[in-house]
């Protein structure tokens, strides 16, 4: 078989990792694709992607196409000839560019396929409070996360884990996956499996402002799961009611208890330098959170200076 010739594609450090991993197996990555500088930070000056700072690193050719279908990037694709795209943590490719491969674009996806199709899947895992999650690899086509499986590696979710944790158990895990599917491929003899369509399939749908505010009349594991599949980006938030302020809160980290009692949902008690939130079966403990303005402190540090009403609540 003709040795593989890779063009990576990729932005975040998720991708890094498997890039980094790619590399050490001594498999030839003739380019890779990134977004383009963002402007960042107050003074707005360019930032370079995990992934092109890596690639610059190693020497890498680094190409950032704001526009995948254009005649310049189709050049780039016939001088540098890969006869595989590999694509973690990136945009939607258009047809002449994933079928440009003889062997195809494949991607790593960070679920077990097909649940939690979509730009967040490791939230919505915790959010939802799975137990088991894992990586994917399949070859793309023409709609989003559909297309044939290659591998999948299936992973436990520990209570404790949030968002952060979890990602970077997926993105080793995920970077022995896509050498496995490399070998694979090598040998020729890959053996693809269809997606099951099934009726009860979840989406990992992209985090905005509605749906990352905690919902006080859910369950107390329920919203325990919400602020941990968003810790520690992007990050819970709720108002907090303290008097006659009404704050945006953002809720970093929190535990819980299950226990009866007849307080108002949301209502406020502090215990012994512990900040509690009541729930319908329960409390939710927060540990660290962020008011407007200020910098995200441990409770205990933020009760040394904060003055909590006696109806303080959380809406």
């Amino acid at each position: 078989m003709t040795p593989l010739r890779i063009l990576f594609m990729g932005t975040p450090e998720f991708a890094v990792t498997i890039l980094d991993k790619i590399i050490q197996e001594n498999y030839t990555v003739v380019g890779v694709v990134t977004a383009p500088d963002k402007p960042a930070g107050r003074g707005q000056k360019l930032r370079k992607s995990a992934v092109k700072l890596f690639a610059e690193e190693k020497g890498i050719e680094v190409l950032q196409p704001t526009n995948l279908k254009s005649d310049d990037f189709q050049e780039d694709l016939n001088r540098l000839q890969p006869n595989l795209n590999i694509v973690v943590a990136f945009r939607m490719l258009p047809k002449k560019v994933w079928n440009f491969p003889a062997h195809g674009t494949f991607n790593l996806h960070a679920s077990l396929l097909p649940q939690y199709r979509g730009a967040a899947p490791i939230n919505w895992a915790i959010i939802n409070g799975e137990t088991t999650t894992g990586v994917t690899t399949f070859f793309i086509d023409e709609k989003i996360d559909t297309g044939s499986v290659i591998l999948s590696k299936e992973l436990d979710i520990d209570e404790k884990d949030n968002a952060g944790t979890l990602h970077d158990k997926l993105m080793h895990e995920g970077a022995n996956l896509v050498v496995e599917t490399l070998q694979i491929i090598e040998s020729g003899n890959v053996e693809l499996k269809k997606q099951n369509e099934s009726a009860d399939l979840k989406t990992a749908y992209k985090l905005v402002n509605e749906n990352t505010k905690i919902d006080w009349t859910k369950s107390t594991k329920e919203i325990y799961n919400h602020i941990r599949g968003l810790s520690p980006y992007p990050v819970a938030w709720t108002q907090l009611e303290n008097g006659e302020e009404v704050l945006r809160c953002k809720i970093q980290q929190a535990d819980y208890t299950l226990e009866k009692h007849n307080l108002e949902l949301g209502k406020i008690s502090l215990v012994e330098k512990q900040l509690l939130v009541a729930t319908k079966d329960g409390f939710i403990k927060i540990e660290e959170l962020q008011l407007p303005g200020k910098r995200k402190m441990k409770t205990k540090d933020l009760l040394n200076g904060y003055q909590f009403t006696e109806n303080a609540k959380m809406l």
